[in-house]
């Protein structure tokens, strides 16, 4: 049994992302972000492919289909928030944390236990909200339990020459000597913080 109940943390994470987009504008969605080439545009397709794809995992749906990127239409703030809540409701389920989650994004040959791949989607919206942030020029705040527990999942992320390869979800790791959490976080996750 998991020590941590990720599920409301998620939920957190999640909703502050919701909270930020539900600013963006049209001329917003054209800016550069944090998170490697991607445009805000770009950003929120990749974030709501990502919910999309952990929605479907949590009723144990391996498609790969799902987790291609898509085209978030003529309202992608709505889009956005739409994929934002039907994972919320997702994982808001009975027992969600106790099941099997296929994740082909992460390895086709086995899948994760429910409570692991949670926390996988909850790091990447702790960071991904601080990315919308950075780019509406805003901040983003989290309840020190969530930042807690996102710290603790950022440092199981691994390290070294696996953050080069193509295609890997974080970039080398940023030194940081400060004592912000959410920084820690952004710089361990190869976010320069500033």
């Amino acid at each position: 049994m998991p020590t941590v109940d990720y599920v409301p943390l998620d939920a957190q994470a999640v909703q502050a992302s919701i909270d930020l987009v539900a600013r963006v504008t049209d001329a917003d969605l054209s800016k550069p972000t944090p998170c490697r080439a991607w445009t805000l545009y770009g950003l929120l397709a990749h974030m709501a492919t990502q919910h999309n794809g952990f929605a479907a995992a949590s009723r144990g749906d391996g498609n790969e289909a799902v987790w291609k990127l898509r085209d978030l239409g003529d309202d992608p703030v709505k889009a956005y928030i739409d994929s934002a809540e039907h994972v919320l409701t997702a994982f808001a389920e009975d027992g969600v944390a106790d099941r099997l989650f296929p994740l082909p994004e992460f390895g086709t040959d086995q899948p994760f236990p429910g409570h692991q791949a949670i926390s996988f989607h909850f790091i990447d919206y702790v960071v991904h909200s601080w990315d919308v942030a950075k780019t509406l020029g805003t901040t983003v705040t989290f309840t020190p339990e969530v930042l807690d527990a996102a710290l603790a999942v950022a440092h199981v992320v691994p390290t070294g020459d696996l953050r080069l390869t193509p295609g890997s979800p974080f970039a080398p790791d940023i030194p940081y000597s400060g004592t912000d959490p959410l920084a820690q976080i952004l710089a361990h996750l190869g976010r320069n913080p500033n």
